[in-house]
């Protein structure tokens, strides 16, 4: 099994839980995590999972996340089992009802990213999933790194 966790992150958090995914996901000789200005094409060549994650900003994916993305070529994933993820704020009551109601209408990163990985020909593994901040510099929410490493495990075992 070869599995890569390729990321971006502002402020850490976002590389925080593709860290903890990775880890939980296997050992080091089967699992690589970069950022995703580090990744060359060729580095996704006889995987058997690519897992992608962003911060959330404005709604979507960050610019470097969305860069990476548009690069792989058309069908390049065939084949490949994959899955994303985003860092976000959860939408309490404490953020203005504005942020609230447009996070409803816009979403986060999570869905778009894996929408482009499908499109590259990757298979779905399980449902895109979104990690919680405390604020947008974080830290992390309490229990985040276990929810990231036992989602880690669902994918695997998809």
């Amino acid at each position: 099994m070869k599995a890569e966790i390729i990321y971006d992150s502002f402020f850490g958090n976002t590389e925080k839980i593709a860290r903890a995914i990775g880890k939980a996901f296997g050992s080091a000789k089967e699992v690589t995590t970069y950022k995703a200005d580090a990744v060359k094409l060729d580095m996704l060549e006889g995987l058997d999972y690519l897992i992608v994650g962003s911060p959330t900003r404005a709604f979507s994916p960050s610019p470097l996340t969305k860069s990476f993305l548009k690069g792989i070529p058309s069908k390049q994933l065939a084949g490949m089992k994959v899955a994303a993820f985003d860092t976000r704020i959860a939408m309490t009551d404490k953020v203005p009802g504005f942020l609230r109601f447009m996070a409803n209408l816009f979403g986060y990163a999570d869905k778009p990213i894996l929408d482009s990985l499908k499109k590259k020909g990757g298979q779905e593994t399980v449902p895109p999933e979104g990690f919680f901040v405390l604020d947008s510099e974080g830290p992390l929410e309490k229990g985040e790194l276990e929810r990231a490493a036992a989602w880690a495990k669902l994918i695997k075992n998809a």
